[in-house]
């Protein structure tokens, strides 16, 4: 029988990406994004609930994932984040033991049109509808780039 790791997620950006290199140059690009849910409380009363994921990107084949994410997103940006899940642990400097979960990203795409959201770049574009590395005459205009989806209409 074979295995599944995917993880599939529509949320926030909780604050702007963070990109750093690794000694060999590779640029890796770390953000995380909320995610909310309707649950019955312990009082039976149904509520919201938020989860915190945290991604990491990295550059995939040409596809510049890690570059495209950083330079074109924002806190509060709603994006689409496909993936795989891993966790991993290291000893922290105090010896502790440290565990983490997150996603490696394989795509992002971004739900907003141009400057809504919070996403964009400091000159107010933001991203085209998926990343790759797109030049900036790619970027499609307002009119041409996805609109928020609304929770209800997801099939799943």
């Amino acid at each position: 029988m074979s295995n599944l790791n995917k993880a599939m997620l529509i949320g926030r950006l909780t604050k702007d990406p963070e990109m750093r290199y690794t000694p060999s140059g590779t640029a890796v690009t770390n953000f995380s994004i909320a995610t909310n849910r309707w649950s019955s409380g312990p009082d039976g009363e149904r509520k919201e609930f938020t989860d915190y994921h945290n991604i990491v990107a990295y550059p995939i084949g040409k596809r510049n994932l890690a570059e495209t994410v950083a330079q074109y997103t924002r806190k509060g940006a709603l994006v689409f984040v496909e993936g795989r899940i891993q966790t991993r642990s290291w000893e922290g400097q105090d010896g502790q033991k440290r565990r983490v979960t997150e996603i490696i990203a394989n795509d992002v795409q971004f739900l907003e049109p141009r400057g809504a959201g919070g996403a964009g770049s400091p000159g107010g574009s933001a991203a085209p509808a998926r990343s790759g590395g797109p030049s900036h005459d790619d970027i499609p205009a307002p009119d041409d780039a996805p609109r928020d989806v609304d929770p209800d209409e997801i099939p799943f």
